[in-house]
């Protein structure tokens, strides 16, 4: 893994939230914040849990504090989400503009909710934030599906196929 690989990820990332913000900004009101299914209920309520997840691995691989869990209940529109959102893409890009490849094998200590103390690579946390938000992405494309919308494809070969060589530097 190189910080070229991790900053593909995140833009690709960064590129996929875009497209289904806007899909998300056009739902009807109060359908962002209705509790629809999943393990986080509603559309506002998976991504403020993506977001969070992102900006607390950024947090402990020793980018910008976030301080205590991103609550869903302080982002009342899709505005105010995109707008936090956009400070920690900010954020991100900072911090692993810093990054040299040889950074990313460093042992960064951890623990999840209270659970025991782990190391693992900072390449691998970071990795891991990146997919992670993959995977909720996912989830909120089904949400909104099952609310009558249409999320719009991101997948990666997408990504791919807009961006072409501009992705590596």
């Amino acid at each position: 893994m190189t910080v070229n690989d991790l900053e593909v990820l995140y833009d690709y990332g960064y590129w996929a939230n875009k497209k289904l913000f806007h899909v998300i900004s056009q739902l009807a009101p109060g359908q962002f914040a209705q509790s629809v299914a999943g393990s986080h209920g509603s559309i506002r309520n998976t991504l403020v849990h993506a977001l969070s997840a992102e900006w607390g691995w950024l947090e402990r691989c020793g980018g910008n504090e976030r301080g205590p869990r991103l609550n869903p209940e302080n982002y009342s529109t899709v505005d105010a989400l995109v707008e936090t959102w956009n400070k920690v893409e900010g954020y991100v890009r900072s911090f692993l503009s810093t990054l040299k490849d040889e950074d990313l094998v460093r042992e960064i200590e951890f623990s999840i909710e209270g659970s025991d103390s782990r190391r693992m690579q900072l390449g691998y946390l970071m990795q891991h934030a990146g997919v992670h938000s993959v995977h909720h992405r996912a989830q909120v494309a089904l949400l909104v599906r099952m609310l009558g919308s249409e999320p719009g494809n991101f997948d990666l070969l997408f990504y791919h196929a807009v961006m072409g060589d501009r992705q590596t530097k």
